[in-house]
């Protein structure tokens, strides 16, 4: 680990921005001192319960779901939890990256940490073992219904973490260490952490919870900031290109709006165009839509951000297992509740979804504008000289159309298709996991769908520089800097090339956030 890096802790109120340098910067984390104490505390009336085999109490001595009324006596508590982790792993699909796998491990020792979950503190520890020695569990990506918890996926990382008195490697799921795949038991010692045999109540603390979902959420969030962020560079780049009017993003008019986010991309784009001699030059009273309406569209984006990012927020430093232990003094009580049902995050993610899916379509439109020569203010056809013998930027806009249309059904809400699971015992649940996994794809998609804009608007500025025999001085102060720098890394299309390796190379640049340096 890097000597500068500071520990995240857990177990007291985590930030956002700490579980993303978890993530995606391998940041060192600990048990924060204060939480210890409440760890114990609940953990020391399990083991009472267990002691006096009463009360019947959800998951410690009783089975789950549909077997919630059967009774398991107190000997048996090992073995309940080593076979609701086997029965429960059966996840299927691609390994989960590695970073959401680093914040789910991250969230779930947090959530355990709350002191409600009745662990031992050893659970804890070795969940942030594993993270700060660079244990990464395989996780297959589908089979969470997101209620009660993200159970299957969550007992994937169980098995590697836990064990039984057999100990048997074919039992100990799989993982990455040091970049290989191993399973569970070699990599656990390799990296010299003790895998648990999980006594009462820890299997169920372990995998029922939202942790998978929130993640996944919680990492597409962020790219989804990045993304409204570059969408309004893209919308000062076209503006440019096509010399649009800049009236529409007069402070007055979005003040009288009142709407935050609109009044702050209204500003972004006065910004970026400010000094720019191209701008307005057309003279037109004023632009279509996907130009006139974008600190709207994109500024209603940043708001469902900003509500989810707030959720997420909460989420993270949620107790969502099932029973909760409560303990005050001597007297202690588990309670049943729902704290797993993924209601909350699916909703956030079903609701960013829709708002990067917006981004994409409005960028497309901004596109299709730039290359349609009835459309682009005096640009040729397709922002290529020699139309004809070449195609330029046609296909470009063809795969900013297929992706556009993806992102309309990925951006179904998921938590409007409950299907009762566990005989009904659970007969609503909100699919928070495939919410989260569908919202990344849109992430994914509308990265390329700005690339595509910012590529265009590139070329369109080129060709209009050279129709007016002027260099980049007449581009605003912001909109010069970005194309600037962009043209380090992507040259003028003067005939056809592929063109998949600009748009990779652009994407890059926008996940990196290299052209807001500029």
């Amino acid at each position: 680990m890097p000597p500068t890096q500071t520990f995240v802790n857990v177990g007291t109120s985590l930030t956002l921005a700490q579980v993303l340098r978890v993530a995606r910067d391998n940041a060192p984390t600990q048990l924060d001192p204060a939480a210890r104490e409440k760890i114990s505390a609940s953990r020391a009336w399990v083991e009472q319960i267990i002691a006096r085999g009463e009360p019947i109490t959800y998951g410690v001595n009783t089975g789950f779901g549909v077997f919630a009324n059967a009774q398991v006596s107190s000997a048996q508590a090992r073995a309940l939890m080593r076979k609701l982790i086997l029965s429960h792993a059966v996840g299927v699909g691609e390994p989960l990256p590695e970073q959401v796998v680093r914040a789910a491990m991250l969230i779930r020792a947090n959530a355990l940490a709350q002191g409600f979950s009745g662990v031992r503190i050893e659970l804890v520890e070795t969940l942030l073992e594993m993270l700060n020695r660079g244990v990464h569990p395989i996780i297959p990506a589908k089979g969470s219904v997101g209620a009660s918890g993200d159970l299957a996926p969550l007992s994937h990382l169980a098995l590697v973490l836990s064990t039984d008195e057999q100990d048997r490697d074919d039992e100990s799921g799989a993982a990455f260490f040091r970049g290989e795949r191993v399973s569970g038991k070699i990599a656990m010692e390799r990296a010299g952490i003790p895998r648990l045999i999980l006594e009462a109540k820890e299997g169920l603390a372990l995998n029922n919870g939202t942790a998978i979902s929130t993640a996944l959420t919680l990492l597409a969030a962020a790219d989804a900031r990045n993304l409204i962020t570059h969408s309004a560079h893209a919308v000062g780049l076209t503006l440019e290109a096509l010399r649009g009017a800049s009236n529409a993003f007069d402070a007055r008019i979005h003040d009288a709006a009142r709407h935050r986010g609109q009044q702050e991309i209204a500003a972004q784009l006065r910004a970026l165009i400010q000094g720019s001699q191209l701008v307005d030059k057309a003279r037109r009273v004023q632009d279509a839509y996907s130009l006139r309406c974008a600190p709207q569209v994109l500024g209603a984006a940043l708001e469902a951000l900003d509500y989810a990012s707030a959720r997420l927020q909460e989420e993270i430093n949620a107790a969502t297992d099932n029973p909760l232990i409560f303990v005050e003094g001597a007297q202690g009580v588990a309670l049943s509740g729902g704290n797993f049902h993924g209601e909350m995050v699916a909703m956030a993610a079903a609701f960013l979804a829709i708002a990067v899916a917006e981004l994409g379509s409005i960028s497309e439109r901004r596109t299709f504008r730039l290359l349609d020569g009835k459309l682009n203010d005096g640009l040729p056809m397709m922002l290529v000289e020699r139309g004809g013998l070449n195609s330029g930027l046609m296909m470009a806009q063809v795969t900013a159309a297929a992706l556009v249309s993806e992102n309309k059904t990925l951006a179904h809400p998921d938590v409007l298709d409950s299907i009762p699971t566990s005989a009904n015992q659970e007969d609503h649940v909100p699919m928070a996991a495939n919410a989260a996994r569908h919202l990344r794809e849109i992430v994914w998609n509308t990265e390329y769908i700005l690339a595509i804009e910012i590529m265009s608007a590139a070329q369109a500025i080129d060709l209009r520089l050279r129709n007016e025999g002027r260099d980049v001085e007449m581009l605003g102060a912001g909109t010069r800097a970005i194309f600037t720098r962009l043209r380090e890394h992507v040259p003028f299309l003067a005939e056809d090339r592929i063109l998949d390796r600009d748009l990779n190379q652009i994407v890059e640049l926008v996940r990196t956030r290299a052209l807001l340096d500029a």
